[in-house]
């Protein structure tokens, strides 16, 4: 299998923050523009915000979560060579949950869901990181 084909699923994720800091910017200007927000409570307080603006936000804060143990453990099987096609489909089904979840958190924000796709994901890191401890395994033992 090509190697570089694992770096797909990572440049989705990356991709996916971005779009998520254009939506904060929105939802923040949107704020501004509509006299709902006090630019020096803001400016200190992160809970100053709508609650729409504290929304997007906290999915933000959530990508620089477990979405860089994912960065980490790809670019790792992508360097030891072996990103083979389970990886590539758990990294895969990792950036789709990552999606869903951003969508669930920024639109209903309904948490039950949310759980259990949060959950998921993080299943896939554990998998991830079964396939990088067999590698490295195989490399360094084998």
């Amino acid at each position: 299998m090509n190697q570089a084909l694992i770096l797909w699923p990572l440049l989705v994720q990356v991709l996916l923050v971005l779009v998520l800091f254009i939506r904060l910017g929105t939802v923040k200007d949107r704020a501004r523009a509509a006299g709902a927000i006090d630019p020096l409570a803001t400016a200190l307080d992160n809970d100053a915000w709508p609650n729409d603006v504290r929304q997007v936000a906290n999915n933000m804060r959530n990508q620089f979560q477990v979405p860089v143990i994912f960065f980490v453990l790809v670019l790792a099987l992508f360097a030891l060579g072996a990103a083979d096609l389970i990886a590539l489909v758990v990294a895969w089904l990792f950036v789709a949950l990552r999606i869903v979840h951003s969508y669930i958190h920024i639109g209903s924000n309904y948490v039950p869901n949310r759980t259990r796709v949060f959950k998921l994901s993080v299943l896939c890191t554990l998998v991830l990181a079964a396939l990088l401890a067999r590698a490295l395994f195989h490399a360094t033992l084998g």
